[in-house]
């Protein structure tokens, strides 16, 4: 773990091809399969749009959603936890990066996550976001790969 509570660095191998991981990791319709509940938004730079974690009336969460870069088949970058209403920047949101590198037949997903640091929380709760944030990563990052397993086998 990164102690400066500054960045969240992960990588997986899935056995596809990065087309069809770069679609898995950016495209709603499969996110929703093995991250959020729910996923709204466009996959193209500029565009917002929200996540959502359970049920937001009964203790659930809704995150604001940016996505920055989106370079197929190769990264898809988008920025969250930025307050409702506002525009997703540094200082006020965290910045996921998917980049995607062919690899043995398959290929190598390294996530980044930052921004911790500039968001100015105190001390405490900058570092229960960072557990928080990478406990999440550890719990859903490996879903990725069984997910692809199956699309494989619907095609």
């Amino acid at each position: 773990m990164d102690q400066e509570l500054g960045t969240i660095e992960r990588e997986i191998f899935v056995e596809a091809a990065p087309e069809v991981v770069f679609e898995v990791v950016s495209d709603p319709e499969h996110v929703r399969e093995w991250w959020p509940d729910e996923a709204r938004y466009d996959v193209a730079p500029g565009a917002t749009g929200e996540i959502v974690f359970g049920d937001p009336g009964a203790g659930g969460g809704v995150a604001s959603f940016t996505v920055v870069e989106v370079e197929r088949p190769r990264t898809f970058s988008f920025r969250w936890t930025h307050p409702a209403g506002e525009e997703a920047r540094r200082g006020n949101s965290l910045l996921v990066t998917f980049e995607l590198v062919p690899t043995d037949g398959g290929t190598l997903l390294r996530m980044t996550e930052t921004g911790f640091r500039e968001m100015g929380w105190e001390a405490a709760v900058l570092e229960q976001q960072y557990r928080e944030h990478g406990a999440g990563w550890d719990h859903f990052l490996p879903r990725i790969a069984p997910y692809v397993a199956r699309l494989a086998t619907r095609s």
